[in-house]
């Protein structure tokens, strides 16, 4: 039999940052008490008309540069007709004929034998739309035989970020999925939050003859809710279809939900029993007409990229990819890691001590690097002190221990603590002697060729100064004495 091979597409909601919903005043803040954010708009009361919200447009605008989209100066509204509880109004108001914008990219690497290699995901099309509300379930107590409403986040505004079929396996939706996420986190446009909601995904997948131009009957799985479940979801639906077709069945074209717990996917619903979207223009919206000045003023506030500021950290800092991947993800823990960097003068340590010392510790007691109770400042100054021979690196995780706990300058620490490494060679020429003497098969073991021990005698030392010791000076003495 031929190999197949997957065809992927994604199409991502994401929920925008504004403090008010797409047509009304009414907050978007998560965890209100149920059915408080609401309104006769929201709720779609008859006689009510929308007014859009000036500060999502721009958002959504943000969006479509940010991924070199060709922005459309006139888009249109329409009202996309279905029946589903949670949609008050019975419609959904979105966009259909003419989106906000068409056919952008999201650059990604991607890992095979040859190590990372480019890749571009086209982009469709980029819409905007108000979200639904939400079915409740959980925690009710007759859940088994009702369902409850919240509108909360009915009116909530999206973009509708919709792929080409570029995508080849679960491991490339998987990056680009994280690197479209970053891209939007780091315009400020939307926080990202899968488990509350802010980032959704549809995947549509087929399988088709290796090498084939045609693409295979597709499967779409409604409402992924984190990348994990992406990947999995994706894996099982393509070894589901291939095994199907080895054994010479057709695929039907159907909608399917991913079950997280059983790893499966399982039938929605069939092409023959899908609700009939009809879509009408919107009546109460007039066309949206983006004025190319703002759209320029727009341009000109967009941050450094994530993945041009890797680029950046690795051919200014000489990062590894690796590192400059993981630095640059949240634009947050970036622009600490570029303070540190500048202000310490020695970006490999910054990176070192921001990715495990800093993070490790924040990380354990569960806070993210805003939360941290050192700043960028304080931490490029001990990277300092231990470059200029004040403090040893051993001392320096005691002292950095103390400025994570009192949120204290090392320097105060250095000096109330008496933490200042021994530079002077008579203190470490008499703990070196002291070594020696008391462990005199150790230093015969070393003179008769096993110098491996050395590392032994710089810990002995080491001890014996209570770590103030200069590490560097401690080996050229030892060697001397020893040797």
């Amino acid at each position: 039999m031929t190999p197949l091979e997957p065809v992927i597409g994604l199409e991502v909601h994401a929920q925008l940052s504004t403090t008010t919903k797409i047509f009304c005043g009414c907050p978007t803040r998560f965890g209100a008490p149920p059915n408080t954010n609401v309104c006769p708009v929201c709720l779609g009361m008859p006689g009510v008309l929308p007014v859009l919200n000036g500060k999502a447009v721009e958002y959504a605008v943000k969006a479509a540069l940010a991924t070199g989209c060709t922005v459309n100066l006139r888009s249109i509204f329409a009202r996309k007709n279905y029946f589903y509880p949670d949609l008050p109004k019975g419609y959904q108001i979105s966009q259909y004929e003419s989106p906000l914008a068409e056919h952008g990219r999201v650059p990604i690497e991607v890992g095979d034998n040859g190590g990372p290699r480019a890749k571009e995901i086209r982009l469709t099309r980029i819409h905007m739309e108000e979200d639904a509300g939400k079915l409740v379930h959980d925690g009710m107590p007759d859940s088994d035989t009702s369902s409850y409403v919240d509108f909360n986040r009915s009116g909530v505004p999206l973009i509708e970020i919709v792929s080409e079929p570029d995508i080849e396996s679960p491991e490339e939706a998987h990056a680009y999925l994280t690197r479209l996420r970053s891209m939007l986190v780091y315009l400020g446009i939307c926080d990202g939050n899968m488990e509350e909601g802010s980032l959704r995904c549809d995947a549509n997948v087929s399988v088709r003859e290796k090498g084939a131009s045609r693409l295979g009957t597709k499967v779409e799985i409604k409402n992924l809710n984190s990348f994990r479940n992406v990947v999995r979801a994706l894996e099982h639906e393509i070894a589901r279809q291939s095994e199907a077709i080895a054994r010479g069945e057709k695929i039907r074209q159907e909608t399917r939900l991913f079950d997280a717990d059983g790893g499966v996917t399982a039938p929605m619903r069939s092409k023959e029993e899908a609700m009939d979207y009809r879509y009408f223009p919107e009546p109460d919206l007039p066309p949206l007409v983006i004025d190319e000045e703002w759209m320029d003023r727009i341009r000109g506030t967009l941050p450094e990229l994530p993945h041009a500021r890797r680029a950046r950290f690795m051919r200014d800092y000489s990062l590894t990819a690796q590192d400059a991947s993981f630095l640059t993800l949240e634009r947050p823990l970036a622009d600490y890691y570029e303070d540190v960097a500048r202000g310490s003068g020695n970006a490999k340590a910054a990176a070192a001590w921001v990715t495990t010392e800093l993070l490790g510790r924040l990380n354990a007691a569960k806070k993210g690097i805003q939360e941290s109770p050192v700043g960028p400042a304080p931490l490029a100054a001990l990277i300092k002190l231990i470059d200029g021979g004040t403090i040893s690196g051993k001392i320096a995780k005691t002292v950095f221990d103390e400025m994570m706990a009192t949120g204290d300058p090392p320097d105060r620490i250095i000096k109330d603590k008496g933490l200042v490494q021994i530079s002077d060679e008579a203190p470490i020429v008499a703990a070196i002697e002291k070594v020696m003497a008391e462990n005199p098969a150790q230093t015969a073991q070393y003179r008769s060729g096993k110098t491996a021990t050395l590392g032994w005698f710089v810990g002995q030392v080491m001890k014996a100064t209570g770590g103030k010791a200069n590490p560097a000076l401690v080996n050229k003495l030892l060697k001397e004495k020893l040797g």
